[in-house]
């Protein structure tokens, strides 16, 4: 029987100690640059491209010539924050990632690779909130959000993500 991976040892530390288990709790795309985001209970991830549907693996983001994300994920607890920071609802997308994850922090997020079903991710970056936000989703929203509120990964082996499914960290940040 192989060593228990850094996923197996969180879920057991949340049975023992209520922390919660990695999940993806959101889906969010935008089908084009500048439009609301559209909460989806599962989307096909394609390798090299992004989420099927979304602005970005379509080629009409706003940032596509010289800032793109295949995806960019926001950890539950930053959602949480950013509301509590701002008095707006964003769990319906306002906050314009792509992937909400809960049990997971943003610092764990960073450098990491991520298993989501049979979805393997890799980080490239942060992907910070600018003022093109505060235009689409509202004003303040960066600000709210905090410069620390995001992060670019690129898919590495594509299929289905659904809320809801596990999230495993393959590989901690360093």
């Amino acid at each position: 029987m192989p060593l228990p991976n850094l996923i197996g040892m969180r879920w057991l530390a949340s049975l023992l100690g209520g922390q919660e288990a990695p999940r993806l709790v959101g889906i969010f795309i935008a089908r084009e640059a500048g439009v609301p985001m559209q909460a989806l209970d599962s989307v096909e991830a394609f390798a090299g491209r992004g989420l099927a549907g979304d602005r970005y693996a379509e080629d009409v983001g706003h940032w596509r010539l010289t800032d793109r994300c295949q995806i960019t994920v926001i950890s539950a607890d930053q959602v949480a924050r950013a509301e509590r920071r701002s008095g707006r609802v964003l769990q319906t997308g306002a906050h314009r990632r792509n992937l909400a994850i809960a049990g997971l922090s943003q610092d764990e997020l960073r450098e990491a690779r991520l298993r989501i079903g049979d979805v393997v991710l890799d980080w490239h970056r942060v992907r910070p909130p600018c003022g093109y936000l505060d235009q689409v989703a509202g004003r303040r929203m960066a600000k709210a959000l905090g410069r620390h509120s995001g992060h670019c990964f690129r898919v590495i082996t594509g299929g289905r993500l659904q809320v809801g499914d596990g999230v495993q960290l393959v590989r901690s940040p360093n």
